[in-house]
């Protein structure tokens, strides 16, 4: 059994009739970053006269790893807090590999600062680098806030030992996300060493007022988007599960009602993240595309049973409370530039290609949408994909294997034939990482400029 939500013709009327592309902020932003990156070591530069001897240059460079940990840390729970210019300009999947690296370039700070002062202060002392263990644990008992620091510091290699690709694979999701929020908590205890001990803030008011802004503004976004807006967007449209439809074997629609959930601001292409309060299930929230554009009164996610989480959905009973986040994501009609589009889908990447399928403007001939599947019986959504197809005149095509299980051959050669002007369209892509990269591969084989593909990653 399949749904079909029909409003097609009024999305589109709702979206550009000119094609408007919209720049990424991504490069102004990473120069921005890198300029508070120079503030914080020219305030090291700044505070620093001289560099006698061995012991000052290890202290100094403690110093500066001490520092720029400290300024990371703060654009690391800025990624964390979800805003709106972050994630629709930007993209949350570009946004998740900053915080990612973010992260690991912190941990990596964090640590070298401890070991680097730790061995300063031995040295201090009259000790050597095999007392550091003694020195830090004096320096914990009798320095103010260490105890703090040292407990953050602890939080931040846990954090980082979870995150490893080998564990993270094996540890359950909500596992690895619950552990995941312990960043703010360790944050939070290691900036308050980062004053009172700390000799560039001691003898720089000035530094110490801008780190203080720096916080404090991270924090009132994070408070605001994190806490205040999903509060405020949850009481107004008041969203519950309508019904829940297999679709094909292990793949189910959701459908959500609530008030006015057209003035969410959603896109087709976007996510959210959905909680549903159902024993169970009330504690996990997890990013789920929507798979046809946005109601007033009707919100529809299309899930593959993959963990225990997509599993349940299954389950959830008409009337079911729902909590949502968001939305989130750039795969939308902004990042548009051309007048004639490819859409390719691996999987159950098929969500929020379905959606753009339905909404994206174009004449006759102007959309194709590729769909990869194992099967024929993989094919989610694809009577309503046919029927897109035949009312707006567009191409569709599908990809399956073989009956002995030969993949289909979708390269650049390939590509060419089936779409001879394929490097004069934007491309917008989703599926698992290891699709996309062999998509995105062909593609810029066939001659499509990187600027005009468009993908977020999909891994749940």
């Amino acid at each position: 059994m399949t749904t079909t939500l029909a409003g097609g013709r009024a999305a589109r009327r709702q979206m550009m009739r000119r094609i408007r592309p919209r720049r990424s902020p991504a490069v102004p932003l990473l120069l921005v970053v890198a300029a508070g990156a120079v503030g914080v070591l020219w305030l090291w530069w700044h505070n620093t006269p001289s560099i006698a001897d061995d012991t000052s240059k290890i202290l100094n460079a403690g110093r500066i790893t001490g520092l720029l940990a400290g300024y990371l840390m703060a654009l690391v729970v800025l990624q964390m807090a979800r805003v709106p210019a972050l994630e629709r300009r930007v993209g949350s999947d570009r946004v998740a590999r900053w915080h990612a690296m973010s992260g690991r370039y912190t941990l990596c700070l964090v640590l070298a600062h401890v070991v680097l002062i730790m061995w300063g202060y031995a040295l201090q002392a009259g000790r050597s680098l095999g007392d550091i263990v003694q020195q830090t644990v004096e320096s914990i008992d009798q320095l103010p806030d260490m105890g703090k620091a040292a407990i953050g510091t602890g939080l931040f290699v846990l954090i980082g030992l979870t995150s490893i690709g080998a564990v993270r694979r094996r540890l359950p999701y909500d596992t690895w996300y619950h552990v995941h929020l312990l960043t703010y908590a360790a944050v939070f205890l290691t900036f308050w060493h980062q004053i009172t001990t700390g000799n560039d803030f001691a003898v720089e008011p000035t530094a110490k007022t801008v780190w203080y802004a720096l916080y404090g503004t991270v924090t009132a976004l994070l408070v605001w988007y994190r806490i205040l807006t999903p509060i405020r967007l949850n009481l107004r449209h008041r969203m519950r599960v309508e019904a829940v439809i297999e679709e094909t074997p292990g793949i189910v629609s959701v459908l959500i009602g609530g008030r006015k959930l057209h003035r969410m601001g959603a896109e087709a292409g976007q996510f959210f993240r959905w909680r549903f309060l159902a024993p169970g299930m009330r504690f996990s929230s997890h990013p789920y595309s929507l798979s046809a554009a946005p109601r007033p009164d009707m919100l529809r996610i299309t899930v593959k049973a993959i963990g225990d989480h997509s599993t349940r959905l299954r389950e959830l009973r008409p009337g079911t409370r729902v909590w949502a986040e968001g939305p989130y994501g750039a795969l939308t009609a902004s990042r548009r530039s051309r007048g004639k589009v490819l859409l390719v889908a691996g999987g159950v990447g098929i969500t929020p290609m379905r959606a753009l399928f339905e909404t994206l403007p174009g004449a006759a001939g102007d959309l194709t949408l590729l769909y990869r599947a194992n099967s024929t019986q993989d094919l989610a959504l694809w009577d309503e994909l046919a029927s897109i197809a035949e009312e707006r005149g567009a191409r569709l095509m599908y990809a399956v294997n073989s009956p002995e299980g030969e993949r289909p051959d979708i390269s650049a050669d390939s590509l060419r034939r089936k779409i001879p002007d394929i490097d004069r369209h934007d491309v917008f892509m989703c599926g698992p990482p290891g699709f996309a990269q062999s998509v995105y591969e062909a593609l810029r084989g066939a001659g499509v400029p990187a600027r005009r593909i468009h993908h977020e990653s999909f891994e749940m």
